[in-house]
């Protein structure tokens, strides 16, 4: 057994880079319905990656895509929770010509891992997963309890995220949530953030004038519906 997690990591990297291309050779593509088999092969696996860390793992239905949940409970009940949220559905990879590279085939070029959802949000979930492991392997516990929670529908709006949440509040309590989805500031400096833009649909209704109007000869009579 490896003397504390950074050497199990590092003697464990060639591992863990199989793994993670394996992850994301799967095109696990929320927003088409010919990829939903990926979908939840992605599910299948994020959940027995959890299960390899160490987490008791269940693979849990919503009316969309199923959510992959790890749960760690060995710090005991005065212990602080931490939930990790992540998403294991990238978005779709057209155009395809655009790609120097098969978007579900990994390829390393120049240090860099080149895949879709190798940075959104494969890779990050993956390494959260495999620092618990590195943990759980070297220390055989944690300072705190762990939720994992991956998603298979943040690129098309998380539509059953709240209700999932909703209707398992109590299992999913936390002291503090940590969302695996965001970026680091620079190689070798990490970032924290504290908040995300997020979505807004709204729809504008306009009249104008019936056909085209120059706005030199009509700017200040007419009024440009667009102010």
């Amino acid at each position: 057994m490896s003397a504390d997690p950074i050497s199990f990591a590092l003697q464990n990297r060639d591992r863990f880079y199989g793994e993670l291309f394996d992850f994301l050779r799967i095109p696990s593509v929320s927003a088409k319905s010919e990829h939903d088999a990926d979908t939840r092969a992605a599910a299948d696996w994020v959940a027995g990656q959890m299960t390899h860390a160490g987490l008791a793992a269940d693979v849990l239905e919503t009316p969309g895509h199923p959510i992959a949940l790890g749960e760690w409970r060995g710090a005991g009940d005065d212990a602080p929770t931490v939930l990790v949220y992540g998403h294991y559905d990238v978005q779709p990879p057209e155009p395809l010509e655009l790609w120097e590279s098969p978007p579900f085939a990994p390829e390393v070029r120049d240090g860099l891992i080149y895949a879709r959802g190798s940075a959104d949000d494969k890779g990050q979930l993956f390494l959260h997963l495999k620092a618990i492991e590195a943990h759980l392997a070297t220390r055989g516990t944690l300072p705190v309890n762990v939720i994992v929670l991956a998603e298979g529908e943040e690129e098309v709006g998380s539509p059953n995220l709240v209700p999932f949440v909703e209707q398992n509040a109590s299992r999913l309590a936390a002291d503090v949530v940590v969302i695996s989805d965001s970026a680091m500031f620079a190689p070798g400096v990490p970032a924290l953030l504290s908040s995300l833009r997020g979505l807004a649909y709204f729809e504008v209704h306009a009249q104008g004038p019936a056909s085209d109007l120059h706005s030199g000869a009509y700017g200040g009579a007419v009024a440009n519906p667009a102010n």
